[in-house]
């Protein structure tokens, strides 16, 4: 049966169907003659009659009832798979891959969590690493948009802003210079300031606020590098120095009075929160429907930040 064709299994249920071939001719707009034809191909290709016929009687072989059992199948799974495509066509199914920078951990998992409320047939697939991490899943194609604070410049990049992204330097509550107003970034350099791993965007960030004031980056200008938002916050809470981070990724201990921010010149540093995507990736519309809600609903899920932090 390796040339069965649909136009015959569908000629082939219609004459079953209506016991004519004059109805069935009607029922498809083809000619009588046409179904006919089909029947007689399909049958040689079978190599067994479907039909006895008697008179104006049609009557299933056993290979007929075989052959009619799985045009329906082939007819149901045809029907599934058309409502499965419309799905995909309206963005109610499907499959979305996002990328996450680490400090948007704060945010974008209940971004994700109201999306997939409002779309519960979409599967979000999450990858969540440094900026060095996510920009190769964007350059590979790995995702379909990303969340992130400093997207690469390259053309070919569409970045939307989410909303302001702020970063300040954090210490305990006890800190020395908790009362003092106006530090300088000069003055911190006799601080012991854990920062994150290289490729992160937060240390790219606090780099370029000491090269914008002149201030020589060597080894020995920071202190411990630490690989996570939480174990920087956990030593800063401790005692083991001060930190530059997000804002939104210790809102809750700024809240909370397990931090404290340090009222620097300059800061907070304003940056901005971007959905990210290649301009030429070909995008399933379960995917355009999700970079479109975090266009026009991102920032609301974005942290609120302790009035004493806000410029």
């Amino acid at each position: 049966m390796k040339n069965l064709t649909l136009k015959q299994l569908r000629a082939f249920s219609m004459l079953v169907r209506t016991k004519s071939v004059t109805k069935a001719a009607a029922m498809l707009h083809v000619t009588p003659p046409a179904i006919t034809t089909q029947l007689r191909i399909l049958e040689e290709d079978v190599g067994l009659p479907l039909i006895n016929r008697s008179g104006k009687t049609f009557r299933l072989t056993q290979a007929g009832v075989e052959v009619l059992a799985a045009a329906s199948r082939i007819n149901s799974a045809l029907a599934e798979c058309g409502a499965a495509i419309d799905g995909i066509s309206s963005g109610a199914r499907g499959n979305v891959t996002v990328g996450v920078v680490s400090t948007a951990k704060y945010f974008a998992p209940k971004a994700i969590a109201e999306f997939a409320r409002q779309n519960p047939e979409v599967d979000v697939n999450l990858i969540v690493g440094n900026r060095r991490e996510i920009v190769e899943a964007i350059d590979d194609y790995k995702v379909d948009c990303a969340i992130m604070g400093r997207p690469p410049e390259e053309q070919g990049i569409n970045r939307t802003i989410i909303g302001d992204h702020p970063h300040i330097i954090i210490a305990p509550p006890d800190h020395a210079l908790r009362d003092e107003r106006n530090i300088t970034l000069n003055r911190l350099l006799n601080e012991n300031m854990l920062i994150r791993e290289y490729g992160s965007g937060t240390r790219l960030l606090l780099e370029s606020m000491f090269a914008e004031l002149g201030i020589p980056i060597g080894e020995n200008t920071f202190g411990m590098e630490v690989w996570s938002n939480e174990t920087i916050k956990q030593s800063v809470m401790a005692g083991l120095g001060i930190s530059f981070l997000s804002a939104h990724a210790v809102s809750r201990e700024l809240q909370d009075g397990l931090l404290i921010a340090l009222d620097v010149i300059g800061l907070p540093r304003i940056r901005q929160w971007f959905v990210v995507r290649q301009h030429d990736k070909r995008m399933m519309p379960a995917a355009i429907k999700f970079y479109e809600f975090m266009l026009n609903q991102g920032k609301d899920f974005l942290p609120q930040i302790p009035t004493q932090v806000k410029n």
